[in-house]
């Protein structure tokens, strides 16, 4: 059993004793007026139990031990009392959740300012999934004031005259149409389908003109180019940002020897160090793909030879989709083994075609024995590629052949399958070097998920690197 240190006494032990005026309020919310969140001083509560908000309604409990209002807790509520828009990066644990359904419910409470206003909490993606905040800033009484009981309902809830009203990621369409919106409370923000983003980002802007309404948005990261990430590389952003990895925690809410036991499992960047790199996926185990980065480290002192063959992948973006371009080397070691490096690997937004023949050229010239396996379903692309070489325009996809031209088509729709296949065996056989500055290749391939071989790019991060790098490998054919 932990034994709570005597300066983190639980304020049911004061508030139950038979002298203390904060029994004569526990049916009663009215001690909260003009109350402090955080009181800082847990040696004066002990003498004062009237000193703040969190000492009055008991301090948070994780795992059993009761925990102070840290440092940069206080420092995040500083900052949403300061600014409209509150962004928050967070690693996994570290409190932010509750910090903010305790701010929330202090606000309420300690005026008449939220008055016969609305809080709304966006979270997760099923309604009983959302519900389960509302239920956390209801049990917030349970321990110390369990007489008290409020009005509620599965989506709604109510403090004094405040409407707590929850909705799940995938009704935020739900969202319009209300007034007196005095807080929008985002909670996991950067999991949400990014289906849901647009209208999302829609209904923030509108009660942020309607109401005034303070926006709080809370999330550990996701993949690439998500929400978060976009939000945070925005240098016109509205948002105030603050970035929270496990090191501001650490010997606070963390326990050091945790956290040692935590940076062996693989999610351990994006859920404590706040990286942006997905989940994890099922193709390529962690141990293979840092098998590929050690391998490159081995042959870095391996110029780049227009005696080897270098083979080019290119896949061309549709839409909002990226050109991805990777370009291997095969290499023959000291050793007489065959190894693939990637020499080169680049994604590309909103390219112009032909931008990207330009630097193909380019590869090309520095590199002359290079061939070039492009995604075939782009016809116009690969016209242009063969333009730029000098080749005919009359090719077929089924009479490709390296032997008698350098831009290959490759009928990715039948192909795709035998491509990851033959990803996975280089992998798998330790043939693929791939240097560590390629992180969204290396990304790629630490979130690839597939079913059957047949790739998930909703769940794979820098999907597009991952196709070029397939097409790439279709030069070589190491048994």
């Amino acid at each position: 059993m932990t034994t709570i240190p005597k300066q983190f006494k639980l304020a049911s032990d004061i508030l139950l004793g038979s002298n203390t005026v904060l029994a004569d309020h526990i049916d009663s919310l009215d001690i909260f007026l003009g109350k402090s969140f955080w009181c800082d001083n847990s040696v004066n509560f002990i003498e004062n139990p009237y000193c703040c908000f969190n000492h009055i309604i008991g301090l948070p409990v994780k795992n059993g031990v009761e925990h102070p209002i840290y440092d940069y807790e206080s420092g995040v509520v500083d900052k949403i009392e300061s600014y409209r828009n509150i962004w928050i990066k967070k690693a996994s644990g570290i409190g932010m959740t509750e910090l903010i359904l305790r701010y929330l419910t202090w606000k309420i409470l300690s005026s008449n300012e939220l008055q016969h206003k609305r809080v709304f909490i966006v979270s997760g993606t099923y309604v009983h999934h959302s519900n389960e905040l509302k239920q956390r800033m209801e049990n917030l009484f349970r321990r110390n004031f369990p007489e008290i009981q409020l009005e509620s309902r599965f989506t709604d809830l109510w403090i004094k005259n405040t409407n707590i009203k929850i909705f799940p990621s995938r009704n935020v369409k739900d969202l319009r149409g209300y007034t007196d919106v005095a807080y929008l409370f985002i909670d996991e923000a950067d999991h949400f389908e990014p289906s849901v983003n647009t209208e999302l980002l829609h209904a923030i802007t509108r009660y942020e003109e309607k109401s005034h309404c303070t926006t709080i948005m809370v999330s550990t990261p996701n993949r690439p180019d998500g929400l978060f990430q976009s939000i945070e590389y925005d240098k016109n952003s509205k948002y105030h940002k603050i970035i929270l990895s496990y090191e501001v925690g650490l010997d606070k809410i963390y326990d050091r020897q945790e956290i040692e036991k935590k940076k062996l499992e693989p999610e351990f960047p994006r859920e404590y160090e706040c990286k942006y790199l997905g989940k994890v996926g099922n193709v390529f185990s962690p141990f293979l793909i840092d098998q590929c980065i050690q391998l490159a480290i081995g042959l870095k002192n391996y110029p780049i030879s227009n005696y080897n063959l270098h083979s080019v992948g290119v896949d061309f973006g549709f839409g909002s989709s990226k050109t991805a371009i990777v370009m291997c080397e095969h290499l023959k070691t000291l050793e007489g083994e065959d190894k693939i490096i990637v020499r080169f690997a680049e994604e590309y937004e909103k390219s112009n075609p032909q931008s990207i023949v330009d630097i193909c050229h380019s590869l090309y010239r520095n590199n002359w024995n290079t061939y070039f396996f492009v995604d075939g379903a782009n016809r116009a692309a690969v016209n242009l590629m063969k333009v730029a070489f000098d080749e005919s325009l009359n090719w077929d996809n089924n009479a490709v052949s390296p032997e008698i031209m350098k831009i290959c088509p490759v009928n990715f729709t039948t192909e795709h399958k035998q491509m990851l296949s033959h990803l996975h065996v280089m992998v798998n056989k330790n043939y693929l070097a791939i240097p560590e500055k390629y992180d969204k290749l290396i990304t790629s391939l630490r979130t690839a998920y597939a079913t059957e071989y047949s790739l998930d790019k909703e769940q794979t991060s820098y999907s597009d690197s991952l196709d070029a790098l397939r097409l790439s490998l279709k030069g070589y054919n190491i048994k």
